[in-house]
């Protein structure tokens, strides 16, 4: 279930920024430190690998398989709630790489959320930062179990 919030969410503001912002502007949310502007990342984390989509989207896929995998072994209800989350953030990113221009399999990630002059993200993005965080912080308090 959250994995189905978190794909719809995150494939809907990709849809509201497409509609609704430019590649030329960018509009200020908390001055020049947080902004929207519409970015298409045919690469990874900080546009690194831009000629290597395809494998971008293979790994998404399989990111995205891995996740329903465990999401029916998972037993701990945080475990869930990461496996989930990262779950619905694969999928999205998955669906841009398969289904966006320029093509099956080369598709660019539509991102918007302007961090400074560091990099231009997405929803899914912060999603997978922050399951991340939990899944580790889940791992440091295990008791082994």
């Amino acid at each position: 279930m959250l994995a189905a919030i978190v794909l719809l969410a995150d494939q809907g503001t990709k849809a509201w920024a497409e509609a609704t912002l430019t590649e030329e502007e960018r509009i200020p949310l908390v001055g020049d430190v947080l902004g929207l502007q519409l970015a298409y990342n045919p690469g990874a984390a900080f546009s690194v690998g831009e000629g290597a989509t395809w494998v971008f989207a293979l790994l998404a896929v399989a990111a995205t398989v891995t996740a329903i995998v465990f999401a029916f072994r998972v037993r701990q209800p945080g475990w869930a709630i990461v496996t989930g989350a990262l779950g619905g953030a694969a999928a999205s990113h998955a669906g841009d790489r398969l289904f966006r221009q320029p093509g099956f399999a080369r598709g660019h990630v539509v991102d918007f959320l302007a961090y400074g002059d560091w990099f231009i993200g997405n929803l899914a993005d912060v999603v997978i930062v922050t399951a991340a965080i939990a899944g580790a912080v889940l791992m440091i308090r295990s008791d082994g179990n």
